[in-house]
Parts: structure tokens; C-alpha cells; sequence
């Protein structure tokens, strides 16, 4: 089958999640990159949504997560926002979901911190 790639970058949300209760209260603004890879020469062919991954659909899912119940880490909106979209969209052979919190709270300046996960149908 061939790979072609679909990626919407850099969803933009101000959110709840943290591990201190001060981000939970205030919210942190977050970054989220999503990478799909599938077949998308029917789409292509057909010029239907149908054939496609509907990215107004994944960022729905994207959305539910991160105007969820607050959670402490990035990685826990990584894997809850893959696992949602690797379930919705069966016809993704692989995805890449990337979650960016902006300018975290440490001692140092920093532009954010990013968690990166991936998931692949089995053959």
C-alpha cells in the first residue's frame, strides 16, 4: 500500500492540564501536531471527504481531550488523544501525535516541552 502523509500542525488551545494546581487553575497553552499516514490516492482520485481523513473530525477529538478533565502530564494527553484518533480513523496505517505545552514552568527559559508518540496497525 502506498504511505502518503496528512498532518495538521501546530492545533493551538489554552487548557487545564498540569502537574502544579496553580497551571490546572490558570491553564498553559498547548501545541498539538498530528501525522497520519495512509493511503490518500483515492481521495486524491474521488476528491471525496469520505476517502480521506476528515481533519474537522480529528480536531473534534483533539479538542474533547483538551477541554477534558484536567490531567498532570503531557503524556497523558498524548496517549488519550492517539488512542482516541488510532480508533477513529481505522483506515490510518500509522500516526504521530505530538502534544507541546508553551513555555513550561521550570527555572530556565524555555519555548515549551513536547511529548511525541506513535501508533501503527499490525499487518
Amino acid at each position: 500500500m502506498d504511505m502518503d502523509t496528512l498532518t495538521l500542525k501546530s492545533l493551538s488551545f489554552k487548557a487545564f492540564h498540569g502537574y502544579y494546581e496553580e497551571e490546572r487553575q490558570q491553564g498553559n497553552h498547548f501545541e498539538i501536531d498530528l501525522v497520519f499516514r495512509t493511503n490518500l490516492r483515492p481521495a486524491g482520485k474521488s476528491d471525496r471527504l469520505e476517502d480521506t481523513i476528515d481533519y474537522q473530525k480529528a480536531t473534534d477529538i483533539v479538542r474533547e481531550v483538551m477541554e477534558g478533565p484536567s490531567q498532570k502530564l503531557i503524556e497523558t494527553l498524548t496517549k488519550h488523544i492517539g488512542d482516541r484518533l488510532f480508533a477513529a480513523f481505522p483506515r490510518a496505517e500509522q500516526l504521530e501525535v505530538a502534544v507541546r505545552k508553551l513555555a513550561p514552568p521550570l527555572d530556565i527559559e524555555t519555548t515549551y516541552s513536547e511529548t511525541r508518540m506513535s501508533w501503527q496497525r499490525s499487518s
